[in-house]
């Protein structure tokens, strides 16, 4: 019998080593995914994640105080603000004057209330200025009240004149114009005139001093 040729053998030969390169290949590619790891997407930033500047935040209201007429021109009303509260006064410098309380909400409007069921309800305006409306023994008295200048603004005075206790409200005008009440131990009258300039005022024969009225 004849042995295989030295051609034959040298095919063999370089069919297995084909073979060989062959599976290292593949063995090295299912390494190479194996190992491969694919980096999961970054999170998304919620609101409970988010910065704090990110957030909004309450408008400040700015300390000022306001004066000015009913729609009617009755009555006046003022309106003094500080640090997100207000007090506010009412009167119409005869018989009727309310005295009323209470905060101003970030968004500018506010509910004050006074004795007897007295209410305001009113909303900080672009311009400087005070809409709103006050309700007062059934009645219902629309006004605006526009920021005080210089010797305009909301005074009081309280006092023992007499042996009385003297209670003093006055709202001066940005025109001059003054509307005012003094009520002793519950009896109410029109009031004098003050300076708005010092404050000075005489009830009764007696000096006092008008200082603007802060809540």
């Amino acid at each position: 019998m004849k042995r295989p040729g030295p051609l034959l053998t040298l095919l063999a030969g370089l069919l297995l080593g084909l073979l060989t390169l062959a599976l290292d290949a593949t063995a090295g590619t299912r390494n190479a995914s194996s190992s491969y790891q694919e980096k999961p997407p970054a999170p998304t930033p919620t609101s409970s994640t988010a910065s704090p500047a990110s957030l909004p935040s309450p408008s400040k209201i700015a300390d000022a105080s306001y004066a000015g007429r009913t729609d009617d021109d009755s009555s006046s009303v003022a309106v003094s603000v500080r640090d997100g509260r207000a007090i506010a006064y009412f009167c119409d410098g005869r018989s009727k004057e309310s005295w009323l309380k209470g905060r101003v909400r970030p968004d500018g409007s506010m509910r004050l209330t006074g004795g007897h069921g007295a209410a305001l309800n009113g909303t900080l305006q672009d311009g400087g200025r005070i809409r709103g409306a006050v309700d007062l023994d059934g009645g219902h008295y629309a006004f605006t009240a526009r920021k005080a200048v210089k010797g305009s603004g909301l005074y009081r005075a309280t006092a023992t004149v007499r042996g009385a206790k003297v209670d003093g409200g006055w709202i001066v005008l940005a025109d001059g114009r003054q509307v005012g009440m003094v009520d002793r131990e519950g009896t109410p009258s029109s009031a004098p005139r003050i300076d708005p300039e010092t404050g000075a005022v005489t009830v009764d024969g007696q000096p006092l001093t008008a200082n603007p009225v802060l809540p």
